[in-house]
């Protein structure tokens, strides 16, 4: 068995390396985009992975793995829009576009390392379908909160909910690749 932090690195570098070549063929226009546009960006690729899942027959050759790959991806573009705020025109070169990527994950693969110490590698032992449910929970939970303009009154922020969506999605990706 890989150890966590090197399957994690191997499938966050696959994250990265797409982000990178999205970033050279679009440049930064997700910039324009507000926190609940990244949301249901996020939404709709985890709702399509449960419906993969669910289905007999898909339609649409793509997998899991890319739709995970994608939650990863919007997940640290709505960090960073939570860090900067979001522009009028695309504003970052790719240069600091990846700084700031490699910057918010190295602080959600922290937060994973702290939680998988704390819980015991309990991730191993769950399914793909659980991970994908409690990414879409997250995700009911980030809506609530944008609705509520951020506010919470005992609960974890925005910001927390999108690195566990992350961890949750790295987690996935490392068990569709054993």
């Amino acid at each position: 068995m890989i150890p966590t932090a090197t399957h994690y690195k191997k499938i966050t570098n696959q994250c990265r390396a797409l982000f990178l070549d999205k970033m050279t063929d679009y440049g930064a226009a997700w910039r324009i985009l507000r926190l609940p546009s990244l949301t249901d960006q996020i939404f709709i690729k985890a709702q399509r992975i449960r419906s993969i899942q669910n289905l007999e027959e898909q339609k649409v050759e793509e997998g899991q793995e890319s739709e995970f790959i994608g939650i990863v991806n919007y997940s640290i573009m709505a960090l960073i829009q939570l860090e900067r705020g979001v522009a009028e025109q695309p504003d970052l070169s790719p240069e600091e576009a990846i700084s700031l990527y490699d910057k918010h994950l190295a602080e959600t693969q922290a937060l994973m390392t702290a939680k998988n110490h704390d819980y015991g590698e309990a991730w191993r032992d769950m399914r793909v379908s659980s991970l994908t449910d409690l990414i879409l929970q997250k995700l009911l939970r980030v809506k609530q909160i944008e609705d509520n303009q951020g506010k919470t009154i005992v609960s974890e922020g925005i910001d927390a909910n999108y690195q566990d969506m992350i961890n949750y999605a790295v987690f996935a990706l490392i068990h569709l690749d054993n």
